[in-house]
């Protein structure tokens, strides 16, 4: 029987220290990409993937996410008293997305005890898992490419981008072996390595944050010892995965932008301000008067 992905996990409880002092008060998932927060381009691309549900997993200080999906009655009431509907569909609209639900983890304790927090949310079927900090721009959404190979594969699978070599040693590599059939965009994945050195490194695929996983991860992540900074890594449960049953990793079509870097995030916000229909024509022409 072929099994559709309905659930997602959305792990948010990290500290965001790279955006320091920005924040220092705010989560960083709430940083404004134009003028919407990162976090809703991820859930955005949920919805645009089929998914029902998405747990988010969220830590000390995290308020203003539930705040930002949930409905705003005195908004909503000023909004439609001073005839402002585009807004107030707008905003309508963000808090009737999609059913969320929270868990909390007490410590950040890693990716993989934030997939682990969300064990009972999610239960004994396949889950996605989307991380904020990278954001993609596609016709098709990513994980909608993911999902849509699941039902093809039915196993676990990593999305990856290649990168430069100069860089790969700030990402988890695949080795891997197309298989036939994909256009040299699937690969079975032999093993996972966080973050080696350039020459070490067993390809140039880094690991991007989007994954669809079995349920068989979350016993393998009960068992996985913490590593690196006390902090469990879903790469060690990915890579004790691969003994039990096939991964596979996903080259997928569209462009990356590192929103948890703060170039990426620049890069990111001029790309998408230029794309928009009601500033990308006035921004072009602004940008072009900049003596770089």
């Amino acid at each position: 029987m072929t099994v559709r992905i309905r659930k997602a996990v959305f792990p948010a409880a990290g500290l965001g220290t790279r955006f320091l002092p920005a924040t220092k008060a705010q989560p960083k998932e709430m940083l404004p990409l134009v003028d919407k927060p990162l976090i809703q381009y991820v859930i955005e691309e949920a919805v645009g993937s089929g998914i029902d549900n998405i747990t988010i997993v969220t830590g000390r200080g995290k308020n203003a996410i539930e705040d930002h999906f949930d409905v705003s009655f005195e908004l909503e009431q000023v909004l439609q008293s001073r005839g402002k509907n585009d807004l107030l569909e707008e905003v309508r609209k963000i808090s009737n997305m999609i059913h969320l639900t929270y868990v909390r983890q007490k410590e950040a304790l890693g990716l993989g005890h934030a997939i682990l927090v969300a064990r009972e949310a999610v239960g004994d079927e396949p889950f996605a898992v989307l991380l904020g900090d990278d954001i993609i721009d596609s016709k098709i959404p990513c994980m909608k490419q993911m999902t849509d190979l699941f039902e093809k594969l039915q196993a676990s699978i990593i999305a990856t981008c290649e990168v430069p070599r100069s860089e790969i040693s700030s990402y988890g590599v695949i080795r891997g072996t197309p298989v036939e059939g994909f256009d040299n965009r699937v690969f079975r994945v032999h093993d996972v390595v966080e973050k080696p050195p350039a020459a070490e490194a067993p390809s140039t695929m880094a690991i991007i944050g989007r994954y669809v996983l079995t349920p068989e991860i979350f016993p393998i992540l009960e068992e996985t010892r913490s590593g690196r900074g006390g902090e469990i890594q879903l790469t060690d449960g990915i890579r004790a995965l691969l003994a039990k049953q096939p991964v596979y990793a996903y080259r997928f079509d569209g462009t990356r932008y590192d929103a948890g870097d703060k170039l990426g995030f620049l890069k990111a916000t001029v790309e998408f301000a230029l794309k928009r229909d009601d500033l990308g024509k006035d921004f072009r022409q602004y940008l072009k008067t900049i003596k770089i």
